[in-house]
């Protein structure tokens, strides 16, 4: 399956940004979905999951609340919705599918296949 992320730019702090990634190659409701990032000089992260059907999500405990994931399996697509954005959500963000578990997890490691990364800029 290939991922392609979009949505990302410049935006204020306390604005709204909402990322997309599309699956192709395979119907991304074979797979569990997550979005990662990775700030300036530092790891990559987890910020939220979903799984297969969208009935189950995970998020880091920071941002739920301000981020929410969804999927439209139809359109083999999976949102990440940012809301009340700050200049430390600056990041590259980075959708990932896991092709072998329906439970939402948040080890990189367990994703299999891996967008390009779109970026997201918040300034202050």
């Amino acid at each position: 399956v290939q991922l392609q992320a979009s949505g990302g730019g410049l935006v204020q702090a306390g604005g709204s940004a909402r990322l997309s990634c599309e699956a192709s190659g395979r119907t991304s409701s074979s797979y569990s979905m997550a979005w990662f990032r990775q700030p300036p000089g530092n790891e990559r992260e987890f910020v939220a999951a979903i799984s297969r059907g969208g009935g189950s999500t995970y998020y880091v405990g920071a941002l739920k609340g301000r981020f929410t994931i969804s999927r439209d399996n139809a359109k083999n697509t999976v949102y990440l919705q940012m809301n009340s954005l700050k200049p430390e959500d600056t990041a590259t963000y980075y959708c990932a599918a896991d092709r072998s578990s329906d439970i939402p997890r948040r080890q990189p490691g367990s994703y299999d296949y891996w967008g390009q990364g779109t970026q997201v800029t918040v300034s202050s």
